[in-house]
């Protein structure tokens, strides 16, 4: 369905969580290591989570990871990785939606422009992140909060005020009751 898009597909462990983590799409090194955010992004994503009381292992094991597109999209011409179109992210949207009903999530955490633009308008960042949105959840209300992507070329979540408005954004995520409920005290 997906000529651009190379496989296998990435999913992460079978975890029924109250709270969804999702992500754009898998980078070139999670095909073979079967698993989402496993390079840099990922590092510096679970350094965020450790910091509000869940490591990597913990996150693995306890939070339903999904992202918009399972597949690898491939590089851009000039160096990273492709966004996935809007047809690539129809194609999979299925899939979602599915995850979505079975483990009926209270606490969605959107990983980046793409992933947020699923379920709330940005144009940009500083517009959602930071803050607590109710979003419908295919036919579900719950709260969502956004995160910027971890990536290593990303310069928004190192400076002001992504900086800020990132640490405003991790501290409701461990403040919310569903990240409570799965972190040891």
């Amino acid at each position: 369905m997906c000529p651009e898009m190379t496989g296998p597909p990435v999913t992460g462990e079978v975890v029924v969580s109250p709270v969804l983590l999702l992500g754009q799409a898998p980078g070139d090194k999670e095909p073979k290591l079967q698993r989402p955010f496993a390079w840099t992004a990922g590092k510096t994503l679970f350094s965020w989570f450790e910091g509000i009381g869940l490591d990597e292992k913990d996150v693995r094991s306890n939070i339903y990871m999904a992202a918009v597109c399972r597949c690898f999209p491939g590089k851009k011409p000039r160096g990273g990785d492709r966004v996935p179109n809007l047809q690539e992210v129809s194609n999979c949207r299925v899939w979602l939606e599915g995850e979505c009903g079975l483990i009926r999530p209270e606490l969605l955490i959107p990983v980046g422009k793409l992933a947020i633009a699923q379920f709330l308008p940005v144009k940009r960042l500083t517009e959602v992140i930071g803050e607590v949105h109710r979003v419908d959840c295919f036919g579900r209300e719950i709260d969502c909060i956004p995160l910027p992507h971890p990536s290593g070329a990303s310069t928004w979540h190192r400076t002001t005020p992504g900086k800020e408005l990132l640490t405003d954004a991790l501290t409701l995520v461990g403040k919310h009751p569903a990240w409570r409920s799965l972190v040891r005290n």
